[in-house]
């Protein structure tokens, strides 16, 4: 594997927009320069399902084109994933684990098992509905990503999020705004333990 390498796995249900997440955040990297793989992994396709979904990000072109079993982060869209699939399987100790949850990183710490590493939380949800008017948690996972994997820098991310969320939602500036809110407010709001 490239030593310029980011590995990220996302865990959520069907309907979260886990993937979608995914591929936005390969989107962001690839315009600002770097190499990218975004692509789910499906069981049973059905809403509420789980889910995973996978990001390598490089500075070179990337050669390897498989699932992704030692991931730097893993980013849990849904909580209640933690009681039934191991999110940590593999997970780096010097990388670390973000979850959507109104539960402070020492309290989440409890449910991983022997996991070492850093524990990020962000109660996605609450953000969402206060920004979106709706439980939408992948648009604060999304921010919750990139603020602690770094893998793009957070005003070259802000700015490509407005564009491209203008660009896609040109006659729903509602759409925008709001989006814009969740990002703004997950990277405020991001917390470690």
């Amino acid at each position: 594997m490239e030593k310029n390498t980011v590995e990220i796995r996302w865990h959520g249900r069907g309907g979260q927009g886990a993937k979608t997440a995914c591929l936005l955040l390969a989107d962001v990297a690839f315009h600002s320069g770097k190499h990218v793989q975004g692509f789910p992994e499906y069981g049973p396709e059905r809403m509420g399902a789980p889910i995973t979904a996978y990001n390598r990000i490089t500075s070179e072109r990337c050669t390897v084109h498989s699932n992704i079993y030692t991931p730097d982060y893993v980013i849990v869209v849904d909580e209640t994933l933690l009681a039934s699939v191991d999110v940590t399987n593999g997970l780096k100790e010097d990388g670390a684990i973000i979850v959507n949850s109104e539960k402070g990183p020492d309290e989440l710490r409890k449910l991983l098992g022997d996991y070492k590493g850093k524990v990020y939380s962000i109660d996605a949800r609450r953000i969402s509905e206060e920004t979106l008017g709706k439980n939408f948690p992948n648009t604060p996972m999304l921010a919750a990503a990139v603020k602690v994997s770094k893998v793009v820098e957070q005003d070259q991310f802000i700015r490509d999020m407005e564009n491209s969320l203008r660009h896609k939602f040109a006659n729903k500036p509602h759409v925008v705004e709001g989006n814009m809110a969740a990002l703004k407010m997950s990277m405020e709001e991001v917390k470690v333990g």
